[in-house]
């Protein structure tokens, strides 16, 4: 405790050079309670990405536009996941919570590369879902496995750009003490708080790309699901009507659980305010969500349930 003391006032007047990351409260047998948790999720989220991306690969019927942005997906589900919970389940076994200045701003700019990333590839799937269901005739063309690459790229590409210019403004502010983060990983608004600079043109960089990309991204998907509930109602049969919207569902409800939670988290006016209502938060969409889209997806997906039973069923024949 005596060195854990010493290490709290132990930063150089005028510059910080690390972190220390409060974590969550209790007691050390507490702490390996949320390692454990944490352990368990992380090995999940990780083996479930990964079967939908082997699934995907394996299974040549799945070899198509929706799959393979779900498989883009999936790896994006699993480096937000690594972004911050080895770190987390580092200082929870070791109690060694200091993350250097260099390695918090990484941190912070991976996280917020994958999440706009994210965003875009959900506005991707909802418009193949908009010309799958809209445009069945001439889909195929519509979406070739060219502009699907083309479309993967974009999305990979614009959301790494939003995260380097997330990040930019948060690595020119000066931090000069105190530099205890009351959080679980390098998140925006507790380390900008701790900045001795003036912060206002990084918050308004910072929260103004987050209006503009959650926002944005979030009207084209309303727009390409307008136009899709108009088409299905439109279909003469249930059965037509339940068979178009089931290929829809699970990218819905991925929608509505990622968008909800980080429109909570960042689309305000100012980083005012943190508390431990923002950390849950925090922690369902950087370890919840992760390991709910891949569930999700497989559990709400007749032809994905359909691959993985066929596969099943060639390894057995495999092995017999």
């Amino acid at each position: 405790m005596g060195s854990f003391k010493k290490t709290l006032v132990k930063w150089n007047e005028t510059e910080v050079t690390f972190f220390i990351l409060l974590g969550f409260p209790g007691t050390f047998q507490m702490q390996l309670f949320y390692f454990s948790a944490f352990l368990v999720l992380y090995i999940l989220t990780v083996l479930a990405n990964l079967l939908i991306i082997t699934v995907v690969s394996i299974n040549s019927y799945l070899h198509n536009p929706m799959y393979f942005f779900l498989s883009n997906f999936a790896i994006l589900d699993t480096w937000c996941s690594t972004a911050v919970i080895p770190k987390t389940l580092s200082y929870l076994i070791t109690q060694n919570k200091v993350i250097s200045h260099s390695a918090c701003l990484a941190q912070l700019c991976f996280v917020f590369s994958v999440g706009p990333t994210e965003f875009f590839l959900l506005t991707v799937m909802a418009y193949d879902r908009y010309l799958a269901i809209c445009f069945p005739l001439q889909y195929a063309t519509l979406m070739n496995s060219q502009i699907c690459l083309y479309l993967a790229i974009g999305s990979w590409m614009s959301g790494f750009l939003t995260g380097w210019v997330l990040t930019i403004p948060t690595a020119m502010l000066n931090f000069c003490g105190p530099n205890i983060i009351d959080h679980f990983f390098c998140d925006y608004i507790p380390v900008v708080k701790l900045s001795c600079s003036d912060t206002y043109i990084s918050e308004t960089v910072f929260f103004s790309f987050a209006w503009v990309v959650v926002l944005t991204s979030l009207m084209f998907i309303a727009v390409s699901y307008s136009y899709i509930i108009t088409t299905i109602v439109r279909i003469p049969s249930s059965l037509g009507r339940q068979k178009a919207f089931s290929t829809c569902t699970a990218h819905l409800t991925v929608v509505l659980i990622f968008y909800g939670t980080v429109i909570f988290m960042y689309v305000r006016p100012r980083a005012s305010y943190f508390s431990d209502k923002d950390k849950i938060i925090s922690l369902f969409y950087t370890v919840i969500t992760p390991l709910l889209n891949p569930l999700i997806y497989s559990l709400r997906n007749r032809q994905f349930k359909k691959a993985m039973k066929h596969a099943k069923r060639c390894k057995l024949l495999k092995y017999s």
